[in-house]
């Protein structure tokens, strides 16, 4: 059977693999290579995106809203950096994220269902549908999109593994206990030298934190509830834990049971009402609706034993996993103790994925396979990293 319709279907493995390597070095032409041979759609002059980051900063500057948050005279870091001659010290938050392994493991974390089917969300889709539906907002409102991405990205990399279980099993350890929040930018992200509106929208976009100094941050915080109110039922359908019967009669009269019909109603309620009052917010209409789906969520999903059964289990092993690298500091990477064993044991626990965290109580404490929440595979042997 020919399955590709664009390779002979005699062709050996060894004839394709010759084939991919004559493209190595692209296609002479009068100035420079190109990717194809055939290539016939020239970009044209350079416009707003191909010109100096200064230029477009000040493009920026003169389409944003008023209250919007400017890359001009942002740039704030820690270490004092020279900016790029191309992007906006934005711009390169988000791309610093992309490229961190703090956000590369958030595809290793549960969302709501440790070791996900194939479908189901974890932490990573999560962050990629909040920084869509955060992008979309802050578009249409004249924020500063390039922010907002980068705080939405960002938002979760302080995440444990098993979800906001972990918050519970590591907050023992800490003053003030673990919030993944504040911890993903103070601690996870802390290498990237994040700009401060980027760091503070990722610390704050928890509504139980302070709120966050930028509109953008607002959005996101915003951004992340409508995604994962949504997603988070979503995923419970398709696994069997509820019907779309059971949403309550204000969100099936206002959002619909799809969620695309959701996601629309909110976000355009957001748009129009940050359009018309200048404040990020929604209208009271939908933000009742909103508060009715997560109430719903909790009780039907979050909340039901199965879910309690699997935060016990997640629990139990990220503290006896703690407890093992505080007694033996020698274990952790390059022999991170520092100054506090305790919380050097938090950061390594907290930035492993799932499966790496349940393979390590396996091995290293002769956990109970069998004890583990349902569905963790560890078959697969750890490494003696996260």
């Amino acid at each position: 059977m020919n399955l590709d319709p664009a390779v002979p279907t005699s062709e050996t493995a060894h004839q394709r693999a010759t084939r991919w390597a004559s493209t190595m070095a692209g296609h002479r032409r009068t100035h420079g290579r190109s990717a194809h041979a055939d290539y016939r759609a020239p970009a044209g002059p350079p416009g707003l995106a191909g010109v100096h980051r200064q230029d477009r900063e000040q493009a920026e500057d003169a389409s944003l809203a008023p209250g919007a948050t400017r890359a001009v005279g942002a740039g704030r870091r820690a270490v004092a950096e020279e900016p790029d001659p191309w992007r906006t010290c934005f711009e390169r938050d988000r791309d610093r994220i992309l490229h961190a392994t703090a956000f590369r493991r958030l595809a290793g974390k549960t969302q709501v269902f440790v070791f996900p089917d194939d479908h189901q969300r974890t932490r990573l889709t999560h962050a990629l549908e909040v920084a869509q539906v955060a992008t979309g907002i802050a578009r249409a409102c004249g924020l500063n999109v390039d922010l907002t991405e980068a705080i939405a990205l960002g938002h979760d990399c302080g995440h444990g593994p098993g979800g906001h279980a972990s918050e519970d099993a590591l907050s023992p350890f800490l003053p003030g206990g673990f919030d993944h929040a504040p911890w993903g930018a103070a601690v996870s992200l802390a290498g990237l030298n994040l700009c401060e509106e980027t760091l503070d929208g990722i610390a704050n976009h928890s509504w139980s934190r302070p709120a966050p100094a930028t509109p953008e941050g607002e959005v996101v915080s915003w951004a992340d509830r409508i995604a994962y109110v949504c997603h988070d039922f979503e995923d419970a359908v398709g696994c069997g834990v509820v019907t779309p019967d059971v949403l309550p009669p204000v969100v099936r009269d206002r959002c619909g049971t799809r969620r695309s019909q959701q996601l629309g109603a909110f976000i355009g309620s957001m748009i129009a009402t940050t359009l018309a009052t200048g404040e990020v917010g929604m209208d009271e209409s939908l933000a009742e609706a909103l508060a009715a789906f997560r109430t719903c969520n909790y009780e039907r999903i979050y909340l039901r034993p199965a879910s309690l059964d699997q935060g016990r289990a997640v629990v139990s092993v990220l503290r006896a996993l703690v407890e093992h690298f505080v007694a033996h500091p020698g274990e952790l990477p390059d022999d991170g103790a520092g100054d506090d064993p305790v919380r050097a044991a938090v950061a390594y626990v907290a930035g492993m994925t799932d499966r790496f965290a349940f393979a390590r109580a396996v091995e290293l404490l002769d956990w109970d396979p069998g004890a583990l929440p349902r569905g963790v595979d560890v078959t697969g042997r750890a490494g003696p990293r996260p």
